[in-house]
């Protein structure tokens, strides 16, 4: 790859990337499509998997056929009137709601947290180190993904380099690139410590049980302690968060990764945190991205409540 190559594909993100050529695969080989394709071949294909594939999906495959297009050098048969026609047809006639991953509620959390805690307790007791290092990084993983709203991606992509954490004080987190960076200025988090649910404490427990001093701040671990030269792939999040859930005896189908975002998002909201203040802390650059992961519940008063600590806390460091 010359430089020209390597600079058009950093370009592209590689998650975007893998989709597009996904999408590409399922029109030619799936579907059984030609390249270049025609207006008429493309609104037929959107015809063929309407209501069958979600809206989000048809128009993942458009965008991928735009780019091939574009890139080939070819006119983009996408824009033609007769398939945006098509389109808005489909989205009439197979309207969907949206699924959105169910928010880790806080008592949740709590739950989850401490049945770690009791297994790494065990674990260090019957010197279970394979398991006493997973249950220190899952807890580490959640209560940060949690408290920092972090996606999958980002979570996976945290350098040690690229961490400081103080115990008692905070945490402060740099990302190069994340996907609501656009233009790759990287970006610094800061979450304080909390009486409660630490998540710079977790993190502190997490590198010093795998002494890790470099390199992916989380990795898998495998039957037998050792760790990963590279980081967690985002797609292994799901499962990780679900097998944690389900060992402490929560039904964990209808979480996903979003669940840990979803669920400081509903709680800041339940908690009176003002959109703007959410949005900032969060990331999210429009209101429509950050009302979509709010828990559609009335305000919820929390004082006096278990978990007031915790709130007090983190309310006076980021409010």
């Amino acid at each position: 790859m010359n430089d020209l190559d390597r600079y058009l594909s950093a370009a592209t993100r590689d998650n975007t990337r893998r989709s597009y050529r996904a999408a590409i695969e399922h029109f030619e080989v799936t579907w059984g499509g030609f390249l270049p394709a025609t207006s008429d071949s493309v609104a037929r294909y959107l015809v063929a998997y309407a209501g069958v594939l979600s809206i989000n999906t048809l128009k993942l495959r458009l965008s991928a056929l735009a780019q091939w297009h574009n890139s080939q050098g070819f006119a983009d048969p996408t824009k033609a009137p007769v398939v945006r026609k098509v389109f808005k047809g489909i989205r009439a006639l197979h309207p969907a709601q949206e699924k959105q991953a169910e928010p880790l509620q806080l008592q949740q959390l709590e739950h989850v947290v401490a049945w770690l805690d009791q297994e790494a307790v065990q674990a260090q007791a019957d010197d279970n180190q394979p398991e006493l290092l997973r249950c220190r990084r899952d807890a580490a993983l959640i209560l940060l993904g949690f408290w920092r709203g972090f996606r999958s991606d980002e979570l996976c992509r945290l350098d040690i380099e690229h961490v400081q954490a103080v115990a008692g004080s905070g945490i402060s987190l740099y990302l190069p690139r994340s996907k609501s960076d656009r233009d790759n200025l990287g970006k610094t988090y800061q979450t304080p410590a909390l009486q409660r649910l630490c998540p710079v404490q977790a993190y502190i427990e997490w590198i010093n049980c795998a002494a890790l001093v470099r390199g992916p701040v989380f990795r898998a671990i495998d039957r037998w302690g050792n760790l990963g030269e590279e980081g967690l792939h985002a797609n292994s999040i799901i499962p990780l968060l679900r097998q944690a859930l389900g060992r402490a005896g929560i039904p964990a189908e209808q979480y996903t990764s979003h669940s840990l975002r979803r669920g400081f998002a509903t709680w800041a909201h339940r908690s009176g945190w003002d959109l703007k203040s959410l949005m900032s802390y969060v990331g999210w650059k429009d209101m429509k991205s950050a009302l979509r992961y709010i828990e559609a519940t009335p305000f919820m008063s929390v004082s006096g409540s278990a978990e007031a600590p915790v709130i007090s806390s983190i309310n006076k460091h980021l409010l």
